[in-house]
């Protein structure tokens, strides 16, 4: 965490160009003397190390201090004796020198006094002079005690052989040596280029033992401010020869120190276009500027700690405190020959952390997913995108990634930083899109956002679209989160894939999981739920959305998480507990899917990153006109991949059985519910969407490929062709089949409760409305669904849609029910009808379970009509003729179909065997005694399986108690037949005694 602090502003500490002590080894304990720094004001320049035995005097030698060296445990080392300046506190002795200054300009830029001070000389290098403005220099400094600074204004001296000099500016701190001047020793008539050199204060850790100081490193230090032009080149100076007996550096714990030899001048310091990049979060790649890296001289650690007031780095036994240059950025150059495994401590207002740096790791994410993702075709997106707890590089933490191709930057910001991105910038990945970052020790739990920097520089805060957990709605925040979950369903999934589903008995509860038993969690669920589906005989539940939607009202329909189960009920383990309960009780798992469209919400996915990216740019085709939400733009290969990664994602981690995908005709169409001149033609000049064509078919096809077993279901409510059929078979409107498993028979929904709803004297006017489904029964795979939607906004529940008094209400559910589980297609029914609700369902208070309280008058009234559904299923799951051949006209013969004056149907239901169910369904509400039907000679008897009028279930009990036996008088078409009395408002089964 990064406390802040009251006041950002650096304050005295040891800063980069102070002394750098090194633990010595036995090598140098015997080596020659070891040369310091001095310092210089004006043109400063290198002296030449003097032997201890033999100091020869030049002409522009000056002696400005002394430092005693300290001898080593052996003993055996020469000292050697150096010049050393040591400031008075405020004061300065310039000693001028013999050698020829560099010249100084002022700065055009600027047009400010600044302190500037001329580059060392060194051998067999010409250059041109670079400005330096205020360099500082700390010599002569303890281990322990700091000196105070002054400053020394340079004086101007002309240059000889100067280029164009380069300008740049730097920055004085609080803490400055003086800048002396010195005459340099004569070289062999060559002058070096002047060079900016800065040097981290490095203290080693000294041995329990014996503590020794092996002496001071040398430095001029230059502390780096903004630019003014560009920054100088860094050159390295030519290597020189140690001294006769010095033996090379030591190590430093684990990190090698650069030899004397090895003299460069180059700022560590974040230069001025960087350092603003940095600030405003534009940068793109922030880890080629902080972190560490080698540099001519060593390696230059640089970070953006902002609100820290020290950042010290510290590899083994080294420990160097970095320059504060100000802006929380922190730099230094210590002199190692290759980057170290090192951590940093931070400093704050009250408190230390150790961490390791988040900007010296390498990209989470390699070439192959940066690939698949360009390409929309990384099936597992969401194990590359998004926010993952992981061990990086053997360091633990959090690895961030997000899509937004229009950004000019992304910092991550949450819990862990107290809402301020600035100092965790992402990187950007080449011309992916994506951006990235690890941050070490950050974990589970911890909420978090992207800020996002638009094209035109404004920013904004985002939730991750791939956020597999978020804060509790109407919270918006991801959670960073990662699954421990073991599942217990092993016996589910492998039995789950021997039928396909259109093969297989499949009788569908659908449920609002917020409203089924409110204020209930996942886990609480789980304790109630698969019970009482299991008792009532379905085969499946289908979930009302899951994935987070903020706003309840929408019953999940507008989803902002798609990748998030919702966290009103709790966690995703929590989630996958219940479905893994389901699994065991035998219960199959369905959830509605909605990738059609998308809330408008600024924190979520409209305008992403601060231009059309999920949504089509066009905004004709990206505004949904009925819902005032955005359509996905299906053409574009990212949010093309979004989608069908997100299909698999819930299948595979989460083990749904099967995906309802909502809205697909306002997918397939691009002028649905649009007017004339809203909407742009194909390029064939149609109305079809044929980028969403291709994407529903990519969907199916990898869901089919990578999970067997699973089903996936359309809600289209049209008649495009093919939306069941195989995405590979073209039909006669030059399309591959869609290659959905089933569709909602939209249809027949709709024409069988408009019968239904007609008082039964007129009902034989629409006698169609029961049979015209039958012509087009075979054309799809269907499911018949009395859905959430056709229980709400005025439509009133099943029951109420009936005729009649209470009695004739309840009959008219119960008959209705008996015909729709025989006829051909799957069964779906909405919680609350399976009992007859009275009232239409609200998602504020769900289900009235009161009607089935055993103090309360009708209670069996409605336990009746539960009675009866509990019954239906288990007759229908235990009988193939009612399911095995749903999709094959092979399945279904008509006995009377053309009954309207009677209000009667019949019909047979055939398994592959050819073993019948006969269903006659009685829609008046007169009971029809002696009531001749045809029927198969073949058949001895038959007799009721099932009759929606008996008493158990609130009827008036008008069956059928014995078998019927056919007689030799042919009827409807058939070589026998049987006479039966049907009960009023009421359907029956009869199979073969």
């Amino acid at each position: 965490m990064t406390p802040r602090p009251e006041s950002s502003g650096s304050r005295p500490k040891g800063t980069a160009g102070e002394k750098i002590p090194e633990q010595p080894t036995a090598a140098q304990q015997k080596s020659a003397t070891k040369k310091t720094a001095v310092p210089k004001q004006g043109a400063a320049k290198k002296a030449a190390p003097a032997k201890a035995t033999a100091k020869k005097a030049a002409a522009a030698k000056t002696t400005v201090g002394k430092t005693v060296a300290k001898k080593a445990a052996t003993k055996k080392a020469a000292a050697e004796k150096t010049a050393v300046e040591q400031p008075a506190a405020g004061t300065a002795t310039a000693k001028k020198t013999a050698a020829k200054k560099a010249a100084v300009k002022k700065s055009a830029a600027k047009k400010a006094t600044t302190v500037k001070a001329t580059a060392a000389r060194t051998t067999a290098v010409k250059a041109a002079a670079s400005k330096s403005t205020a360099a500082e220099t700390v010599a002569g400094k303890a281990a322990a005690a700091k000196s105070p600074a002054a400053k020394t204004t340079a004086k101007k001296a002309p240059a000889k052989k100067a280029g164009t000099a380069e300008r740049a500016a730097a920055t004085t701190t609080g803490a400055e040596a003086v800048a002396k001047k010195a005459t340099p020793a004569k070289a062999t008539a060559k002058k070096a280029a002047a060079k900016k050199t800065a040097t981290a204060t490095s203290t080693v850790a000294e041995s329990p033992a014996k503590k020794t100081t092996a002496g001071k490193a040398s430095a001029d230090e230059a502390v780096a401010k903004k630019s003014a032009a560009k920054k100088a080149p860094a050159r390295k100076a030519p290597a020189r020869k140690a001294p006769a007996g010095q033996a090379p550096a030591g190590d430093a714990g684990s990190a090698q120190v650069v030899p004397p030899e090895m003299e460069v001048a180059v700022s560590p310091a974040v230069d001025a276009v960087d350092r603003e990049r940095l600030l405003a979060g534009t940068h793109h790649a922030p880890h080629s500027v902080l972190g560490a890296h080698p540099v001519p001289g060593g390696i230059a650690f640089r970070a953006f700690r902002p609100y820290a007031l020290s950042v010290t780095v510290v590899s083994g036994e080294l420990r160097a405190e970095l320059h504060n240059d100000g802006e929380g950025f922190f730099s230094g150059l210590l002199p190692l020959r290759e980057v170290p495994a090192y951590r940093l401590i931070v400093e704050y207002e009250g408190t230390v952390l150790e961490t390791e740096d988040a900007y010296r790791f390498l990209p989470t994410l390699g070439d192959l997913d940066l690939h698949l993702i360009g390409e929309g075709r990384h099936e597992e997106l969401w194990t590359a995108l998004g926010a993952h707890p992981t061990t990086h590089e053997g360091v633990t933490g959090t690895r961030f990634a997000v899509w937004a191709p229009n950004a000019r930057g992304v910092r991550v910001t949450g819990t862990f930083n107290f809402w301020d991105g600035t100092g965790h910038v992402m990187r950007s990945l080449g011309s992916s899109g994506v951006w990235e970052l690890f941050l070490p020790d950050v974990g589970e739990g911890e909420l978090y956002k992207f800020e996002i920097t638009r094209p035109d520089g404004s920013k904004t805060q985002r939730a991750d679209p791939m956020a597999r957990r978020t804060e509790v709605p109407p919270a918006t925040s991801s959670v960073i989160t990662s699954s421990e979950y073991e599942w217990g369903d092993a016996e589910w999934l492998a039995r789950r894939a021997e039928a396909p589903a259109h093969e297989a008995p499949f009788s569908v509860y659908e449920i609002h999981l917020p409203s089924w038993r409110p204020g209930l969690t996942y886990r609480q669920l789980a304790e109630q739920l698969p019970g009482y589906v299991k008792n009532l005989g379905f085969t499946h539940v289908e979930l009302m959305p899951v994935a987070e939607h903020p706003f309840g009202g929408s019953w999940g329909y507008q989803v902002t998480g798609f990748y998030a189960p919702t966290a009103r009920l709790g966690t995703p383990d929590d989630f996958r507990y219940l479905v893994d309960s389901l699994h065991r009780a035998g219960i199959g798992v369905l959830m509605d899917w909605v990738p059609a469209h998308f809330p408008r919400d600024d924190w979520a996915l409209a305008e992403f990153d601060g231009r059309p990216l999920y949504e089509h740019e066009d905004p004709l085709r990206a505004a949904h006109p009925d819902w005032g939400t955005l359509e996905f733009d299906f053409g574009r290969n990212e949010v093309r991949n979004f989608l069908v990664a997100n299909a698999v994602y819930w299948c595979e981690e989460f083990h749904i059985d099967g995906l309802r995908v909502d809205a697909v005709a306002s997918m397939l169409y691009l002028d649905y519910s649009r007017e004339p001149g809203q909407w742009t033609p194909n390029e064939h000049g149609g109305r079809e969407n044929l980028d969403a064509v291709a994407f529903l078919q990519e969907m199916n096809a990898t869901v089919y490929r990578r999970v067997p077993g699973v089903v996936t279901i359309a809600e289209e409510s049209t008649a495009w062709d093919g939306v069941t059929r195989a995405t590979h078979h073209k039909g006669p409107s030059g399309f591959g089949g869609l290659g959905f498993g089933l569709k909602w028979n939209m249809g027949w929904m709709h024409d069988s409760l408009q019968y239904m709803s007609h008082e039964p004297v007129h009902r034989k006017y629409h006698h169609g409305e029961m049979t015209f489904s039958m012509v087009y029964a075979y054309s799809e795979n269907y499911v018949l669904p009395i859905s959430h939607d056709e229980v709400v906004h005025g439509k009133r529940s099943l029951v109420s849609k009936m005729p009649g008094d209470w009695w004739q209400q309840r009959a008219g559910v119960r008959s209705y029910l008996g015909f729709m589980w025989a006829h051909p297609g799957k069964q779906l029914l909405f919680m609350g009808q399976e009992f007859a609700q009275g009232a239409e369902w609200s998602e504020a208070h769900g289900p009235d379970w009161w009607l089935l309280d055993p103090g309360y008058g009708a209670e069996p009234d409605h336990r009746g009509v539960r009675d009866l559904v509990r019954d239906l299923n288990t007759v229908y799951r235990a009988t193939p003729a009612l399911w095995r051949l749903d999709t094959d006209p092979a399945g279904f013969e008509w006995i009377v179909g053309d009954a309207a004056d009677d209000n009667v149907l019949a019909f047979l239901r055939l398994d592959p065997e050819g073993v019948p169910v006969l269903a006659v369904s009685n829609f008046a509400p007169v009971t029809r005694q002696d009531y001749r039907l045809g029927v198969p000679d073949d058949v001895p008897a038959w007799h009721e399986a099932l009759n929606t009028d008996a008493a158990r279930y609130g009827g008036s009990d008008v069956i059928n108690p014995d078998p019927v036996k056919p007689e030799p008088q042919p009827w409807h078409g058939r070589p026998a037949s049987i006479r039966l009395t049907l009960p009023p408002l009421a359907t029956v089964w009869l199979r073969p005694a």
